[in-house]
């Protein structure tokens, strides 16, 4: 491990379980020694951060998105993640906005923004609904005219009642087109359908970045042969807690190794992600 080493998780998992539909939550627990702890950080944020400490997590983003009929989130996760991270420079909050849920969308992004929330989430699995559709026209036009990054979830969702059909990348292609000054960040690359189409879609559009989050570090060259191509446009994530993360630390280490350039290492860990949120 190189000295001094500082990474950015612009992918982890801080959510009120609380909310949780019951399946959801037994999926979530299934075969996990940790859910103790991981439910004492959400309820203590001190206790989070000591372990970001141990696990050599130098800044997080913490992904939170509304999402009643399949996760169980109401709109008060946004809330709850803004209370959460507020005067913590080291935690990024994002919250989303699911037209249907609140009166007026552009109106909740500005209030989410004067929360403190950092960046906004569209999860279509999670969420039932396409990236490129039209009630979600004004949550892009206000988080582009903040500048607040936006993550939308591309590839394949394992979680009762999630709707695949909606997380093929190709869908935020017209996102990207209909706005030029928003950064767009696909979370996963497509993970395990789509990873073509998601580089396809980084390297065409100078908006969009790819999150690396939830593709296990030795698989990733072997499913992104060319991820050199747009290493400056990708951002290191853990999808920490899902069931293939056991270890943070492990995790981001394990990316380390890559056969990739130093610089590209850097970059990915640290500097992308930086740029990304500030």
């Amino acid at each position: 491990m190189a000295a001094g080493r500082r990474v950015f998780d612009a992918h982890v998992h801080l959510q009120p379980w609380e909310h949780l539909r019951p399946e959801v939550r037994d999926a979530m627990v299934r075969g996990r020694d940790d859910a103790d702890a991981i439910q004492a950080f959400q309820r203590d944020r001190a206790a989070f951060l000591a372990h970001l400490d141990r696990e050599g997590i130098a800044r997080a983003v913490l992904v939170n998105y509304v999402s009643p009929r399949v996760m169980g989130f109401p709109p008060e996760v946004n809330d709850w993640i803004a209370a959460y991270a507020r005067g913590e420079p080291r935690l990024v909050a994002m919250g989303s906005v699911l037209p249907g849920t609140v009166e007026d969308a552009a109106a909740e992004v500005r209030r989410l923004h004067a929360l403190g929330i950092r960046a906004l989430k569209v999860h279509p699995a999670h969420q039932l609904l396409y990236p490129h559709d039209e009630r979600l026209a004004p949550v892009y036009a206000e988080a582009e005219r903040l500048g607040m990054p936006v993550t939308i979830h591309t590839g394949t969702s394992v979680f009762p009642g999630a709707k695949n059909r909606f997380a093929d990348p190709i869908h935020a292609d017209d996102v990207a087109v209909d706005h030029p000054r928003l950064t767009l960040i696909l979370a996963h690359a497509g993970r395990p359908l789509w990873y073509d189409t998601a580089f396809f879609l980084a390297r065409r559009h100078a908006n969009v970045r790819l999150d690396l989050s939830g593709i296990p570090p030795a698989k990733l060259l072997e499913v992104l042969p060319r991820l050199g191509e747009v290493a400056d446009k990708c951002l290191y994530g853990s999808d920490w807690p899902s069931p293939g993360v056991k270890s943070l630390r492990a995790h981001w280490q394990a990316f380390e190794r890559l056969a990739l350039p130093a610089q590209a290492i850097e970059g990915i860990l640290w500097q992308n992600a930086a740029k990304v949120f500030g």
